[in-house]
């Protein structure tokens, strides 16, 4: 699958990096941790080193949730020889999300039509009608045709073009979204200045 830059990047930092509260900010996901899944069928092509999961799929990593209609798993190893008497158990390279994809952090929600989990480059990747919405102190909400995670850096790309130039939610393949401003307090505003001689 190739991905093509249809728009300009608009780089957004995750949990509040770059701004006063970034000693705020989670720590960073660990992508070597193990990755717990389940779901409604599995189907296992050793040979091929694939594994297919359909019906309510949810594959968990630390503090990050995905889940999907349908996930295939690229692996090492065999699933064959996993197990007591085995040879322990395969290892996950990347993970292919479609149907319904949602990526869950713990301070955001992003959605898609097609997932990519590439666990050795630690890049998540949505493709088709992405929404990313974040919560807490720096909530937004963005759209576009392509998000990209990066958990090494936990910095989020988001732009308005996906492949092939299709799936754009944002306005004419732009990104788009919303940022909320800080209330002020009504008090706080400066009194009106009185009239002259009073």
């Amino acid at each position: 699958m190739t991905l093509r830059h249809a728009a300009p990047f608009l780089a957004l930092l995750i949990a509040g990096a770059a701004t006063a509260q970034q000693a705020k900010a989670p720590a960073r996901h660990d992508s070597n941790a193990p990755v717990d899944f389940d779901a409604d069928h599995m189907e296992v092509h050793d040979l091929e080193h694939r594994a297919f999961l359909t019906g309510n799929v949810r594959a968990v990593q630390q503090d990050m949730t995905l889940t999907a209609d349908r996930v295939t798993a690229n692996y090492t190893g065999s699933m064959a020889n996993s197990g007591p008497s085995g040879g322990g158990s395969p290892q996950v390279h990347r993970m292919d999300a479609t149907g319904h994809v949602v990526v869950t952090r713990p301070t955001e929600v992003a959605h898609g039509d097609y997932g990519i989990y590439d666990l050795d480059k630690r890049l998540v990747t949505l493709i088709g009608k992405v929404t990313l919405d974040r919560t807490g102190p720096n909530a937004s909400t963005v759209r576009g045709g392509r998000l990209v995670i990066n958990l090494n850096t936990n910095q989020a790309t988001m732009d308005g073009g996906a492949v092939g130039g299709n799936g754009s939610t944002g306005k004419g393949g732009r990104v788009s979204g919303r940022f909320t401003v800080p209330q002020k307090n009504d008090n706080s505003a400066t009194p009106a200045a009185k009239p002259a001689g009073k």
